[in-house]
């Protein structure tokens, strides 16, 4: 049933105090509503404490001659505080659901930016769906635990002030009641290993829940296409039957931890009924002092009773917080030595003896030399595996080397400033990845202050515009989820557009593999050359006419360069890129298709 259930590497144990301590730095971002908060709870306190103390004096005043104007006294005193008690905890959750709300909120802008901070790496490792999941239902479940919490606290300081007056009538049954107060907390500790146990195992199934249907959602046009509905479903029953059971088994164990409770609680009443009652009889206490320090053992047990039945929530809310400070402090793998601004590159790239794996099973790159002049134009071929993405990968500095050094412009890539490097490298990945949002939204996403009239002139470049032609209301065509109103090479063209946009001094080019029509594809190589003549471009070339059109082939196998130069100088040494053509670039000839066409008019019986 745990199977599939094991904590994320990132994952670390917090201790209750090193918990309490970070979650307080929160509460302190805003010291003065965090101060009034406090103030509430303190006078709702003392009102809390009073209450009794009335009751208690009015039921020695009917043991006595009866004082009408006392008991009148004691009523409208008791109705001012029950009206006051009102007010007062009206302001404190009042206030406490504003701080709460804004620590809440902290914690999941803090969490977001930690997550958007990490290296693809990071989301190479981890399923999406659990990140979400400690982003959203984490922070919701350690926000409803505050505002247990704070009403447990409230609680528990009327005793402190309720302890002082029955201190003053008897320090036996006092001291009494706070040793089988003591007792119920010690059973409570006892349990709460176990319960935070079985609440963390809760919320990594939830976590699993949520992986699964964002997994089926988001692929779920594959899954009709190859008609895996009942697959997914199937697999989607499965983790939700394992989130039932291990929080079937949660719900068990923390049940039991209020009867046990009560139990303990049951005996330490039926004893203070007995020795008080015997205390009243014997003149030792008034009538009215023993029903106070009975009414005392049941605010005694109340918010223990309270911490009992929602432990759960307790336990969840602690969990909770430790798997968002885990998230938080989750380290990065790529590491800057220093935070360089390089100003506008001029797009020299050097790798040097460059060593690289994604695992210590993965060895890509070892003691990899390459030089790219600026403004050069490079395609990289190979087989799959050959180390073609990984090189742009690293350029983008997406992933950290083990060995070697990769320069740009005489900067150790390592020493630069991330932020100012990356907004001069335009990257388009082989699948292109729109936001929902219109053409226009899209084009001008890293240039935000692009206006329509730029954007337009910059579309027209690409075949006089007629593209646009085709989309049903131009630039301001709503795209969908991940582009999926336009075709796979309007999204091409529009993520083509997007880096024209932007104007880098690098730009790396993962080509699409997917097959589109000739007039489309002649668009995206329009879009391409445009591209490649204002930058230092690094292409993974899946197409003929891209290959021709740069300044220098590089041709990878596992890792390592065993040919380059241009085109025509590959093709004589008919060497493996000969190869590679011929096996995947030739089909793309105009001319081989012509030849093609020509022996089978010339085949018998045609």
């Amino acid at each position: 049933m745990f199977s599939g259930l094991n904590a994320e590497s990132y994952d670390r144990s917090y201790s209750d105090r090193q918990l309490v301590r970070r979650v307080a730095t929160y509460f302190m971002r805003d010291p003065r509503r965090l101060l009034w908060t406090l103030i509430t709870i303190v006078v709702l306190a003392v009102l809390s404490a009073i209450q009794p103390l009335i009751v208690s004096e009015g039921i020695n005043l009917l043991g006595e001659t009866p004082d009408v104007q006392a008991m009148t006294t004691l009523v409208l005193v008791s109705l001012i505080i029950g009206l006051l008690f009102w007010a007062v905890n009206w302001l404190r959750r009042r206030f406490l659901a504003r701080i709460t709300g804004m620590v809440m909120s902290d914690l999941r802008v803090d969490a977001f930016e930690a997550v958007i901070g990490h290296d693809l790496s990071f989301f190479d490792q981890f399923r999406a769906g659990r990140i979400i999941s400690r982003i959203t239902t984490d922070t919701q479940e350690f926000s409803q635990v505050v505002v247990l919490i704070a009403d447990i606290f409230s609680q528990l300081l009327s005793l402190v002030f309720l302890a002082a007056v029955l201190f003053r009538i008897s320090w036996q049954l006092t001291v009494a009641v706070l040793l089988f107060s003591t007792v119920i907390v010690l059973v409570a500790y006892s349990m709460r290993r176990i319960a935070r146990r079985v609440t963390r195992r809760g919320f990594q199934a939830i976590a699993e829940v949520n992986a699964a249907i964002q997994e089926a959602v988001t692929g779920i046009s594959v899954a009709k296409n190859f008609r895996q509905e009942a697959a997914i479903y199937a697999e989607f029953q499965r983790v939700n039957y394992e989130s039932y059971s291990i929080n079937l088994r949660r719900g068990f164990v923390l049940s039991n931890v209020f009867p046990v409770l009560n139990m303990v609680g049951g005996v330490g009443r039926a004893a203070l009924v007995y020795f008080g009652g015997v205390a009243v009889v014997q003149g030792a206490i008034a009538l009215g002092a023993w029903y106070l320090f009975i009414t005392s053992v049941e605010r005694f047990m109340f918010p223990m009773s309270q911490l009992s039945a929602f432990w759960s929530q307790v336990q969840a809310g602690l969990s909770a917080s430790e798997r968002l400070f885990a998230l938080i402090d989750a380290e990065p793998t790529v590491h800057q030595s220093a935070a360089i601004d390089p100003g506008r590159l001029a797009g020299a790239i050097d790798f040097q003896t460059v060593d690289f794996r994604y695992s210590s099973q993965e060895q890509v790159l070892a003691g990899f030399d390459l030089h790219i002049q600026p403004g050069e134009n490079l395609a990289l071929v190979g087989h799959t595996g050959a180390g073609k993405s990984s090189l742009g990968k690293l350029i983008a500095r997406f992933y950290e080397f083990q060995g070697g050094q990769i320069s740009i412009d005489g900067h150790d890539l390592r020493a630069l400033d991330l932020h100012a490097y990356r907004r001069q490298l335009g990257i388009v990945a082989q699948t292109p990845f729109l936001f929902a949002g219109t053409v226009a939204d899209n084009i001008r996403y890293a240039r935000p202050e692009a206006s329509d009239a730029q954007i337009l002139a910059i579309a027209r470049q690409i075949g006089e515009g007629e593209w646009l032609d085709t989309l049903p209301d131009g630039l301001h065509t709503e795209v969908g989820e991940r582009g999926t109103r336009l075709s796979m090479g309007q999204r091409q063209l529009v993520a083509l557009l997007r880096v024209l946009v932007q104007e880098p001094a690098i730009f790396i080019l993962d080509e699409a593999t997917a097959s589109i029509d000739p007039f489309t594809e002649q668009q995206i190589q329009q879009a391409i050359n445009l591209i490649l003549a204002r930058s230092t471009s690094i292409v993974i070339a899946h197409r003929l006419s891209t290959v021709r059109a740069v300044d220098r082939i590089i041709v990878l196998d596992k890792g390592r360069i065993i040919e380059q130069g241009s085109h025509g100088q590959l093709m004589d040494q008919g060497g493996h890129y000969a190869e590679l053509y011929n096996t995947y670039f030739r089909h793309q000839s105009l001319a081989y298709i012509e030849q093609v066409g020509a022996r089978r008019q010339g085949a018998p019986g045609q």
